[in-house]
C-alpha cells in the first residue's frame, strides 16, 4: 500500500469512516457543502434534476473556489484538485456507494420524503449515514419513511457553507448513537467545522433564535416604523451585527424564511413565528431576494 493510500485510509477512519460522499440539490446550501467535502478530500457526486442544474452548481463551486483563489484561501492546484473530486448525476441510483449522503433541497416536506424513500433503497451500505440539511423539519418525520431510522439525522450547515464554522447536529428520537458520533468525527475531523448538538425541534437552536429576529425586523418595515436600510444600519452599527437582518433575510432567501417561519409556527404555534403580510406579499410576487435579483434590497 501506498503513502499516499495509507493517508486517505486513516484520514476517512478520522472522519467518521467517510471517504465518498452524496449530496442531493446543488443549490447556494448543496453546491457548498459539496465543495467543502471535495476541498476536504472527499469523493463527492451531486444528485440534480436536470444537466441544466448541473451546470449551475458546477458554476456555484467554480466561482465559489475561484473566489478563494483570489483571496489566497487556496492555491490552484487545491482547486483543481477539489474540482476533479466532483462529479454529478441526474440519476439518485448513482449514489448507491456513498457512505454518507446530505440532502439539501427545498425545505418541501414531501419531496424530501420521496428522497429519503428513494436513498433508502438504493444506498447499499446498511451503515450509511443519511442527513438532511433542513433548516426547521422534523428529522424523525423523515426517517420513518426510511426502514432505516437509526442512519438518518440532521447535519444543518450555515450559508455560505464552506466560511461559517459552525454546525448543527440533529440526532432524533429513532437515530441510532453511533451514527451521531460516527457525523460528528465526519464533521470535526473530516470537515474541520465546530459542532453543536441541538433538539430536533422546529427550527433547532439558531434559527428558533434568529427568526423572531428576522420577522421582527420585517414587521417594523412592513408597519412603516423603519425602511430596512434604518433597520439594517442600527443592527450593524449600533449592535455590531456583520450584517442586518433585511440583509440577512436577503441573503438566506425570502422564499426560504417563509418556509423555515412557517414551519416552526406550525409546530410551536408561538406568533413570533408567524410570516409577516409584507414577506408573504414579497414571495408571492417573486421578490425572493439576492438569488432573484430583488427583496428588500435590489442586486445586479
Amino acid at each position: 500500500m501506498s503513502t499516499a493510500t495509507t493517508e486517505r485510509v486513516d484520514g476517512a477512519a478520522e472522519a467518521g469512516g467517510v471517504e465518498r460522499v452524496g449530496v442531493v440539490g446543488a443549490g447556494t446550501m448543496g453546491a457548498g457543502i459539496g465543495e467543502l467535502c471535495a476541498r476536504a478530500g472527499h469523493d463527492v457526486r451531486l444528485a440534480v434534476r436536470s444537466q441544466d442544474s448541473a451546470a449551475a452548481g458546477l458554476r456555484r463551486i467554480t466561482t465559489s473556489l475561484d473566489r478563494a483563489l483570489a483571496k489566497g484561501k487556496i492555491d490552484e492546484d487545491a482547486r483543481d484538485s477539489a474540482l476533479a473530486r466532483i462529479t454529478f448525476t441526474t440519476d439518485l441510483a448513482d449514489l448507491a456507494d456513498r457512505q454518507l449522503v446530505v440532502e439539501s433541497v427545498a425545505e418541501e416536506e414531501t419531496v424530501k420524503h420521496e428522497i429519503f424513500s428513494t436513498l433508502d433503497k438504493v444506498v447499499e451500505d446498511p451503515e450509511a449515514i443519511l442527513a438532511t440539511n433542513t433548516s426547521s423539519l422534523s428529522v424523525a418525520r423523515l426517517a420513518r419513511v426510511t426502514g432505516r431510522p437509526g442512519q438518518v439525522l440532521g447535519i444543518h450547515f450555515f450559508n455560505p457553507v464552506p466560511v461559517l464554522p459552525l454546525v448543527e447536529l440533529v440526532g432524533s428520537v429513532l437515530t441510532d448513537g453511533r451514527a451521531v458520533r460516527r457525523a460528528e468525527a465526519f464533521v470535526t475531523d473530516g470537515l474541520g467545522k465546530h459542532v453543536i448538538h441541538t433538539p430536533d425541534r422546529a427550527g433547532f437552536v439558531v434559527n428558533a433564535l434568529l427568526f423572531p429576529y428576522l420577522l421582527s425586523a420585517i414587521r417594523m418595515v412592513d408597519t412603516g416604523t423603519a425602511t430596512a436600510d434604518v433597520v439594517d444600519s442600527g443592527m450593524e452599527l449600533g449592535c455590531s451585527h456583520p450584517l442586518g437582518p433585511l440583509k440577512l433575510a436577503d441573503l438566506i432567501g425570502l422564499d426560504t424564511t417563509v418556509a423555515i417561519a412557517r414551519a416552526m409556527y406550525e409546530e410551536t404555534k408561538e406568533p413570533l413565528f408567524a410570516p409577516p403580510p409584507l414577506l408573504l406579499r414579497m414571495v408571492e410576487c417573486g421578490l425572493l431576494g439576492k438569488k432573484s435579483g430583488r427583496g428588500f434590497y435590489t442586486y445586479r
